[in-house]
Order: C-alpha cells, then structure tokens, then sequence
C-alpha cells in the first residue's frame, strides 16, 4: 500500500502568505477609501441624469427641466432629464435603484410612487426604503378636491350631504391605486359616504372628463388642478395641505375638518442606495441653494408648488411612516394596482 503524499507548508510559509494577504488587503484598503474620498469630493466631474419616470410634460418633468438648468450652472456640468416611464413610475425608479450609487443617476418622481407602490405591486423589484436614498424634496403640491362646475356644493360637508341625499352615487375620477384614490376613500369615509370610483389611466383624463361634466368629482395636486380651476371649468371645495395654501386663497383645507388630513404631490430627488453622504450632502445643498433664489421660488409658486423643509433623515422617516399608513388604506379597503 502506497503512502500519500501530502504537503502541508511550513509554519514560516504561513505566516508569509498571511503577511502576504495582510499587506494586500491593506494596500486595497488604502487605494479605494482615499479614491472614493476624493471621488466625492470633487463631485460631480461629468455628466449627471434626472431620472424621471414619466412621459414628458407632467409635474415632474417640468421641474426636472428647472432643476437640470440651474444645477448645471451651478455645478458647472451637463445635468440632463432622461424620461423613462413605464410600470407607474417604477421602471425609472428601479433603474435608479439599480445604478451605480455614486451620484450620477438621480431620480425626480412623485413620492407617492415609493409609499403606495409597496402596497399594491404584487412584485417590486426593489425596495424604496433601502435601494434609494432621499436628498430633498424641492416641490410640495397638495391635493385639491374638485368638482364639476354645476354640482351645487362649496365645501366636503355639503358634498357629503348631496353625496347620501342623491338618487345616484358621486362619481370620483381618478388613477386605480393612486394617492389621490386613496386620500379620496379616506375622505368619504370620514364623512360618511361613499365614492363611485371611475377609474382612469391618467389624472389628466380624468380631469379632462371632469371639466366636460361626464364626472362629479376628482382630487389631484394643486399643479395639475388650478388652470382649470382659475378658468372656471372645475370648482375647488377643499386643499390637502396643513394650513392655508397659497396659491390657493380662499379654499378651506380639509385637515380644518378632518384633523391630521394632509396628502399631495411630493416631488422627491432621490439617488441610488448607499450613495456616499458627502455627495449626498453637496446635492442637498445645491437643491436648497437653488429653491431659495426668489425667482425659482416665484416659479414653483406660480406652479402650485412650494419647496419642503424636511432634511434627508426626515424624509426617510416620513417615507416610513407614509408607506405604513398607505399600506394599511390599501389593505383595510382591498385596493388593486392595474
């Protein structure tokens, strides 16, 4: 019988390659902490993209083209709006979620696509909370509850009172599994009635249909909403905000009535997961710096936006809390995405 051969190194020849293995992991070590270090700090060296997950020419699109403008004279580099819509928002907003997390791909979205979407997509492919990271948000639209011209109400508790003295239900037009579906449950909840849901692909369409008087009612931000309302084509009983929205004036706020009441379009920049703080932090203060000029400032104004004032941890917390009280809406009334 032969005997095996086996070679077993020397206790010297281990503690070399353990050197060996020390040294090189401590040369990798210093290489890539002081390159991501740099890296950071001197962002952004080339082109940055907007990621905005819609067609062209919504609320998103709109500020992304402003924010692309001015951040790029203030960066001094190309900043483009690249379009990728699809999946409700969330194709653009799992690429960003998928990219590379050092700055160069941002996504521009409706927050609500992050809160609600957990809820009703049976499968999304990553996870808002985690793969993204909240910079700011640069544009807070509320919800203004509009109702055709001719329907003989000015606020929700006559539109509750005609809504159960009525032969017939009070259609609501709106996006399936949509904030603005979602917020309008609550509120004929609260109220004590019940809405005859029409379901739209589209906020626009449904606010089409509502200024040609094939609908009762409907709720989207006070962007898509006030051209029509200042036109006299739809008529505005109530805003979603905390208090008194200025563009606005004159309209009561829901949250007067039903406490703690407050929904809307918030128009969130955000970068991929684990996205360095420094660059984080220089994308904040660029944002900020960027609202708070007087004519940016007058442009959201004039839109039916204004900038929020939550720093990054708090918007991770809202985004939380947001998703939590969504999802138990979305559970409690067995809401269905599309």
């Amino acid at each position: 019988m032969k005997a095996e051969l086996s070679i077993i190194p020397s206790a010297p020849a281990m503690a070399r390659r353990a050197l060996f293995g020390m040294a090189a992991a401590a040369v990798l070590a210093g290489t890539c902490l002081p390159f991501r270090a740099q890296d950071a700090a001197n962002y952004p060296s080339k082109m940055i993209r907007i990621i905005v997950p819609n067609p062209p020419g919504g609320t998103s699109d709109v500020l992304g083209r402003l924010l692309a403008k001015e951040m790029g004279e203030l960066f001094k580099q190309s900043v483009i709006v690249e379009n990728k819509a699809g999946g409700n928002g969330h194709i653009g907003a799992s690429f960003v979620a998928k990219s590379a997390p050092d700055g160069y791909n941002l996504l521009l979205l409706d927050m609500s696509v992050l809160t609600v979407g957990p809820s009703v997509v049976a499968q999304l492919n990553y996870n808002p909370e985690k793969d993204l990271a909240p910079i700011t948000i640069p544009a807070y639209s509320p919800h203004l509850l509009v109702v055709r011209k001719d329907l003989p109400v000015k606020n929700i508790d006559e539109l509750a009172a005609y809504a159960r003295k009525s032969g017939k239900p009070v259609s609501f037009g709106t996006p399936l599994a949509s904030i603005s579906q979602l917020a309008g449950i609550l509120l004929a909840q609260d109220r004590g009635f019940e809405f005859n849901v029409i379901g739209y692909k589209g906020g626009s369409q449904a606010l089409a249909d509502l200024a040609g008087g094939q609908i009762d009612s409907a709720m989207a931000s006070v962007v898509a909403t006030n051209q029509l309302v200042l036109g006299g084509k739809v008529k505005a009983i109530a805003v979603t905000s905390a208090k008194p929205f200025a563009a606005t004036p004159g309209v009561p706020t829901v949250a007067s009535q039903i406490p703690n009441f407050v929904t809307g379009s918030w128009q969130g920049l955000l970068a991929p997961g684990n996205t360095p703080p420094a660059v984080l932090d220089k994308l904040q203060a660029a944002v900020q710096r960027i609202v708070a000029k007087p004519e940016f400032a007058k442009h959201l104004q004039e839109l039916g936006s204004e900038p929020s004032t939550m720093n990054r941890q708090q918007i991770s917390e809202w985004m939380r809390t947001e998703t939590r009280h969504w999802g138990k809406v979305v559970k409690d009334n067995n809401i269905k995405a599309e």
